[in-house]
């Protein structure tokens, strides 16, 4: 759900992971007529990627031979990736064609998970639920998708960029907020608030303008959840319950937290690794963005009822054209790439369209893969995050369509005058889920893809691998478009509003835009290893120095000024030093436990501002330190450079702290 492992299928993947999102039409009380006519257009402005060739034929997709190919994979995953255990259900043509639940909900116990009663956590795929919940609110009238959603809260989202946030642009992860982390998780039930007052004390900045640059948001959902709750009249765990989990005759499932009594012992544990320890119960404070707790036989009700146009033996959730709008493409920054739908996103996978979304907790990692041309639903879900050395869950849904749809992409045919365009594409790219005003946002800087130029006329990606561990690379398909060697994964290049150069990859929900200059990763790299390196060598050192003098008892020939002065320095790096190790220790292990990520943590981030602030102040001194340097006859001119040196990597710290935001710690981090 939350966290969120960049990683492309074929190229990226809430943690809290990583590592989803929709759009909608506007109703106004209409009926079936203007949502058939909304698919109708939608279709007609947005065409889908087609695919180049015609698949292949694959093997019969029998229960007994999914059964036959899964027990050869699932088993060997788990053993090598350190996963206690998965849960995997296939449905296709209207029934459950095959689930099977692998491994241990508790490995303590070794009690074995089963498909129908084990309970998994399939975090932002809960985002679904969601989803359909706004849907059938805008199929009675009570939501329009193009209303200001201040129409509908009992508090205020502030104005900005001229345009106000509506329920489209939350469903298809385009409200422009930045990205949060604070308060998401928690293991202590009394931690729990209830969603409005979550919503109301930790709305993020905005950062960009509605409707324009995609940036998955848990927050956004999380409100759209909120709205369905105000307008139904109904807490939105009841509601769901009510409207789409007990008509669905899904009893293995719930947004409730904790579990109901009923329910809690089917629960799985999650794990960190499956020979580790079991983990506390993930509470969620953003309940609908991925609060659910399901077994893989209740999924496959879901994924029935939406391949069926809503309905599902007997109950309709939904008309079947809003469901086929909900399906239906809508925005994306290239008409050649996978765009939104309202609730999943587009994959384009093997010559077929497939609707999708994911979701990560802490310990549970899950896929929801829907194939309209073929009926199909796949559902996987892990109860560890296992070695996190490859994405499994992706490993897993391409070799299914591989072998029951093979497919073999065409030639690139990529015309001569393509290759010109690697030299453009090339450099640094920064995720537009990121935040930009806080602490966090020195994570993200650091975090950015680089794209370089590759042998035989190719670009790689670096921090994208693939199965066998090293980069991607993309060879040249057409202006600004690039293909995986050897696969189907696709990216291009677009310019956004601004002229900047964005980097866009088969996952909607976020785009890459070019960074320049110093805030390129290449020169934060360098200038932060740099600057790192100085300040250690200087404090190190400080007391060798002392020493080597003491031995041959020589003293520091500096006038009592300069010696404080540089007394100063020396301890203006100290706290630098402490500085830097806190904000690593903060980040790092509030990425291991997202559970710190609240007020536990509050005490140090105080303390990292207290250091922030001093390092200005420090900064200073050792500027002064280095002037008075050159200035004295007593220093010799490496006792010069050295000083000034020194001087810039405290201005160094500086610069790092104003661009990563180290003073701004508040609610909404």
């Amino acid at each position: 759900m939350i966290r969120y492992s960049i990683r492309v299928r074929a190229a990226l993947a809430g943690g809290l992971s990583a590592a989803a999102g929709l759009v909608l039409w506007c109703v106004g009380g209409g009926g079936g007529t203007a949502l058939a006519s909304d698919v109708a257009a939608s279709a007609q402005a947005k065409p889908a990627p087609a695919a180049a060739t015609s698949p292949s034929a694959g093997a019969a997709m029998t229960a007994a031979d999914v059964e036959a190919f899964l027990e050869g994979i699932v088993p060997a995953q788990l053993a090598r990736e350190d996963i206690a255990g998965a849960v995997v259900i296939v449905v296709k043509d209207g029934r459950v064609l095959f689930g099977k639940g692998y491994g241990f909900s508790d490995v303590e116990s070794r009690k074995p998970v089963s498909v129908d009663d084990t309970l998994f956590r399939p975090g932002s795929t809960s985002k679904l639920f969601t989803w359909t919940a706004v849907m059938q609110q805008v199929e009675q009238g009570k939501l329009d998708l193009d209303k200001d959603v201040n129409t509908y809260l009992d508090f205020k989202v502030p104005e900005a960029f001229g345009k106000p946030i509506t329920l489209r642009d939350i469903m298809t992860h385009t409200p422009g907020y930045e990205d949060y982390a604070r308060d998401l998780f928690t293991s202590d039930p009394k931690q729990l608030v209830p969603l409005g007052a979550h919503l109301k004390s930790h709305q993020p900045h905005r950062i960009y303008p509605p409707g324009t640059t995609p940036a998955y948001s848990n927050y956004a959902t999380a409100m759209a959840g909120y709205i369905v709750e105000r307008v139904s009249g109904k807490p939105f765990d009841d509601y769901i319950e009510e409207f789409i989990t007990k008509p669905l005759g899904m009893t293995r499932a719930t947004f409730r937290q904790p579990l109901p009594p009923d329910l809690a012992p089917l629960m799985s544990k999650g794990y960190r690794l499956g020979s580790g320890k079991a983990e506390k119960f993930e509470l969620v404070n953003p309940t609908p963005a991925g609060a659910m707790s399901a077994s893989g036989a209740s999924m496959a009700r879901f994924m029935l009822a939406h391949l069926q146009d809503g309905r599902f033996e007997g109950t309709q959730i939904l008309k079947p054209e809003t469901a086929q709008l909900m399906h239906a493409r809508q925005r994306g920054k290239s008409p050649d790439m996978n765009a939104m739908c309202l609730g999943f996103y587009e994959e384009t996978r093997n010559g077929h369209r497939v609707i999708s979304h994911g979701g990560d907790t802490q310990w549970f990692h899950s896929d929801l893969h829907l194939m309209p041309d073929a009926g199909l639903g796949f559902f996987v879900s892990y109860n560890s995050a296992g070695k996190g050395e490859i994405s499994g869950r992706t490993l897993l849904w391409e070799s299914f369509l591989d072998r029951y749809f093979p497919y073999t992409p065409p030639a690139a045919g990529a015309p001569s005058s393509a290759a010109s365009d690697i030299p453009l594409v090339t450099g640094s790219y920064l995720s537009s889920r990121r935040s930009d005003t806080t602490f966090l946002r020195l994570i993200y800087l650091f975090s950015q893809l680089n794209v370089t130029r590759a042998e035989g006329n190719t670009i790689e990606i670096g921090d994208l691998k693939n199965f066998n561990g090293k980069p991607y690379r993309f060879e040249p398909v057409g202006s600004m478009a690039f293909r995986e060697v050897h696969g189907q994964g696709r990216v291009v290049f677009v310019k956004d509003a601004a002229g900047r150069l964005e980097l866009v990859t088969p996952y909607p929900f976020f785009v890459f835009t070019r960074s320049s200059g110093g805030l390129a990763r290449s020169a934060l790299m360098t200038f932060g290893i740099a600057t790192l390196v100085i300040l250690v060598l200087a404090l190190l050192l400080w007391p060798i120095g002392g020493w080597i003098r003491r031995h041959y008892d020589r003293r520091l020939a500096l006038p009592a000024a300069e010696r404080r002065l540089r007394l100063w320095t020396r301890l203006a790096i100290a706290l630098d030093v402490i500085l830097i190790v806190l904000y690593a220790w903060a980040v790092i292990s509030g990425l291991e436990n997202i559970d710190l990520l609240s007020d536990k943590l509050d005490p140090w981030l105080h303390l990292m501002q207290v250091l922030a602030f001093l390092s200005i102040v420090g900064a200073v001194v050792a500027l002064v330190n280095s002037a008075r340097a050159w200035g004295s006859v007593a220093r010799g001119i490496w006792s010069k450079l050295g000083e000034t040196l020194i001087a810039l990597a405290c201005v160094g710290i500086v610069w790092f702290v104003l661009i990563g935001k180290l003073f701004h710690v508040g609610p909404t981090y």
